[in-house]
């Protein structure tokens, strides 16, 4: 029989709004949400979360999604799943430092891009060589022979962007974007890309890879910066909007 004490850290648990942010959209935003409550502290290691039912009337969206975005956080061990029992938090903060990659989450990393990306690109305009060029068109073919697989696409999506930063010749920035890459390949991501990741989707991505080796040839680094802001900022949306 459960204590009175217990029942009431329950209670309190389920009545707080989680992760004391708005409601947000999609998985990944449900996720990141969830991940920066436990970070945070508001929910602690061993602690069990508030139900899905619960967590799924604070966010406005189904039980389904919330499913989902648990998914995303016991893939990056954050969280453990107990049948029957519900969802208790499995991350405690020695595990700080351990590997940046297991607490940040699909949107948090998108924005680090973000901020990173466009000077990224603005560098690699004027110090990419002939064969930086050469090799980024020979890793866009096989981006496109990917076609609708997202486990390739990702594979060459991943190469493709870390010869852009290559291209930058800058080791700091290099080094920096391996770290993005590192994160990149992290199970979170591979907890979703098959959704996120349509033909359409792929396709889209595809154009704006072309475009932005265009803008790259042509050393202008105006368009290219746009580009693959408008490019990430895409991808955000996908994320949100699940």
């Amino acid at each position: 029989m459960m204590s009175s004490e217990s029942g009431t850290g329950a209670r309190r648990a389920d009545e707080r709004r989680p992760g004391g942010l708005a409601p947000v959209g999609g998985a990944a935003g449900i996720a990141t949400a969830l991940r920066k409550a436990i970070v945070d502290g508001i929910y602690v290691f061993g602690e069990r979360l508030p139900a899905e039912r619960r967590l799924a009337d604070a966010y406005g969206t189904s039980r389904t999604t919330v499913r989902e975005a648990l998914g995303v956080l016991e893939q990056g061990g954050l969280v453990t799943r107990r049948m029957g029992s519900g969802t208790f938090v499995a991350w405690e903060e020695a595990r700080r430092d351990d590997d940046v990659a297991d607490v940040t989450t699909p949107i948090e990393l998108i924005d680090v891009r973000l901020a990173l990306e466009p000077t990224m690109m603005r560098i690699a305009c004027i110090n990419a060589t002939p064969r930086d060029l050469a090799g980024l068109h020979e890793t866009l073919a096989q981006l496109v022979a990917a076609d609708a697989d997202p486990a390739r696409f990702t594979k060459w999506d991943r190469q493709l962007h870390e010869l852009i930063a290559e291209a930058t010749h800058n080791p700091l920035l290099v080094a920096l974007y391996r770290q993005v890459n590192h994160v990149r390949g992290h199970r979170q991501w591979t907890a979703i890309k098959d959704k996120i990741l349509t033909a359409e989707r792929i396709a889209d991505y595809n154009r704006d890879h072309r475009a932005l080796l265009d803008a790259l040839r042509g050393r202008n680094g105006d368009q290219a910066a746009a580009i693959v802001t408008e490019h990430l900022a895409r991808a955000r949306r996908h994320l949100t909007d699940g």
